[in-house]
């Protein structure tokens, strides 16, 4: 039977620039006629997809079911042999990355805008990932940027469409499309990682004084959590919470950080869990907060480095380096020393990780916005750092048999080894790009000019700070040489504290400033010391970086979206 393939007619549209988490605009842009249409066909002339299989993915946000159908005649018109998709459109990041190396797929796109909100007056997103089951690199996404801007026409195959709501074999013109259980095959693969066993017996053993919650924030984890904590760890309904996937999240925003993952403070705060967790709209973020203990990302990864022996995986194969994004705490820096292993700085973007463990250079790493990982897949990973901090508590009680340990136990144990990178980042979503513009711009100034180096500027309580450095974060990749420019200004003070001021590519609309301040106490320091709440510990040097940056002047701002 032939599928005659259509060509229709279309024009460039501006800004289809693909970030390092792919494009992402509002759902009402995505609608306009040809705009997803064009997009996918810039991807598909930027790859060589003929007689290939596609993964495809998404957080089941709204407009995916209409852009996945687009998907299959688009590429189905351009050759794809195959496409692997997730039931009910439904397929986590982390499990997309997995299923491609799983099936040595060629590659996948996936339909998220990860942590930002969804709905008809929100947020949606495309990204292209490649065959190693990682964000496409930048010569990949500059190719597709440079298609969408020269693009005339795009090809379709008009066939019936496929009904995703049914696991199995089927077809779309002469593709095959196989729908796939979107769950199995990651939790598959979290069993070869982590100690169930261990997991389980301390949880069982602590029914009544250590329960744990988990939040889906209705995002794309709940079914993977579900079938984690109630199927295979067989704890109650009530772990988990808002794991239903919801096309709007809810109405809520699905970001797990303590200003939008309030729904589970709330709950833990109210019925004193010890462990809870949550995770954001594609499942490759999370946050680890008990009763009255936050653990901050950065503090999170380095403490996963530290316990990585009473993980089978890392047991068994070894840790082969740690690296963290550039504005993330050097806690894991002074892990890998302790444990001497090679460790990197490299610029925000999970591509960069994905270099260094296909080199087999890396084997845990994280950002401070929330993401933490391992090369067991190359996507950060929401639900594999809940699940390994549930195994380093289970380790660290059956060495503790007679004080039961929580979260709080392990931070104040690895402040006494490492010392405690007191950190925090301030989000100023949606300001005016002009303003924002012009902050970059004043700090590349005092860059060039060398205005601002050896001066000295004191904090309303009369902390004084001299700036030892000023710098523009710039990276060379190890492994094929290539360079990042202009990836963030650095300030470094005397005393090792440091500033660091960045323009975010993840929002739809606006700008987003990120301000993200670090001062380090060594663990000679009193343990009432290391254990300061974070915004005491750092506020002089808050206070004296807006004052610097003239943030709030430039930005028309008193007070940032986002604290972390």
């Amino acid at each position: 039977m032939s599928y005659p393939v259509k060509e229709v007619s279309t024009k460039p549209y501006d800004g289809q620039k693909p970030g390092t988490s792919g494009l992402r605009k509002r759902v009402k842009v995505f609608q306009q006629e040809h705009y997803t249409e064009n997009f996918v066909q810039a991807i598909f002339d930027s790859i060589d997809a003929k007689g290939q299989t596609l993964v495809i993915g998404g957080d089941g946000r709204y407009y995916s079911p209409e852009v996945i159908q687009i998907i299959f005649k688009i590429g189905s018109a351009n050759g794809v042999k195959r496409f692997i998709v997730g039931k009910d459109a439904i397929l986590s990041t982390p499990a997309a990355s997995n299923i491609i190396r799983k099936y040595k797929a060629y590659g996948g796109i996936l339909l998220t805008a990860s942590h930002n909100p969804g709905g008809p007056n929100n947020d949606f997103g495309i990204k292209y990932n490649v065959s190693n089951g990682g964000p496409a690199p930048e010569g990949v996404t500059d190719k597709i940027y440079e298609k969408t801007k020269t693009i005339s026409s795009y090809k379709v195959l008009e066939a019936s469409e496929v009904d995703l709501s049914k696991i199995g074999e089927t077809t779309y013109g002469p593709s095959e499309v196989a729908i796939i259980d979107s769950v199995s095959d990651y939790v598959e693969l979290l069993h070869e990682i982590f100690d169930f066993p261990l997991i389980k017996d301390f949880l069982e053993s602590h029914k009544e004084d250590y329960p744990i919650l988990f939040d889906g924030l209705n995002g794309v984890t709940g079914p993977y959590a579900r079938a984690i904590i109630v199927d295979t760890l067989g704890l109650p309904e009530s772990s988990i919470q808002n794991c239903v996937p919801l096309p709007d999240f809810g109405g809520a925003h699905p970001d797990p950080n303590l200003t939008y993952a309030h729904s589970l403070v709330e709950v833990v705060e109210a019925k004193n869990i010890p462990f809870g967790a949550a995770s954001d709209g594609d499942g490759d973020r999370n946050m680890i907060y008990g009763k009255s203990a936050f653990v901050t990302p950065s503090d999170s990864v380095a403490i996963i480095a530290h316990w990585a022996d009473v993980i089978p995986y890392f047991k068994k194969g070894g840790v082969k380096g740690l690296a963290r994004s550039m504005p993330t705490s050097k806690a894991i820096d002074l892990v890998a020393q302790k444990k001497g292993l090679e460790y990197f700085e490299v610029p925000t973007g999970w591509k960069f990780f994905g270099n260094l463990m296909d080199a087999g250079r890396l084997s845990i790493c994280g950002e401070e916005s929330f993401g933490t990982g391992s090369d067991h897949i190359r996507e950060k990973d929401g639900l594999w750092a809940v699940v390994a901090w549930l195994n380093i508590i289970a380790a660290a009680n059956k060495k503790s048999p007679n004080k039961l340990v929580g979260i709080n136990d392990i931070l104040n144990e690895f402040y006494s080894i490492y010392g405690r990178s007191f950190f925090s980042r301030y989000d100023y979503e949606e300001v005016p790009s002009e303003g924002a513009n012009a902050l970059v711009k004043n700090l590349n100034d005092a860059i060039t000019s060398g205005s601002l180096n050896n001066s000295v500027h004191a904090s309303s309580n009369g902390t004084q700070f001299t700036i030892s450095g000023l710098y523009n974060f710039e990276y060379k990749d190890p492994i094929d040489n290539s360079v990042s420019k202009n990836q963030g200004q650095v300030i470094t003070f005397a005393d090792g504290s440091r500033v660091v001021f960045r323009l975010s590519g993840t929002g739809s609309q606006g700008a987003t400033v990120r301000m993200y301040i670090e001062r380090y106490l060594p663990a000679s320091a009193s343990a009432e010391e290391l254990a300061k709440p974070a915004a005491e510990g750092l506020q002089s040097l808050i206070d004296v970086a807006l004052e610097l940056s003239k943030l709030k002047e430039y930005l028309g701002v008193d007070k940032p979206t986002v604290i972390t």
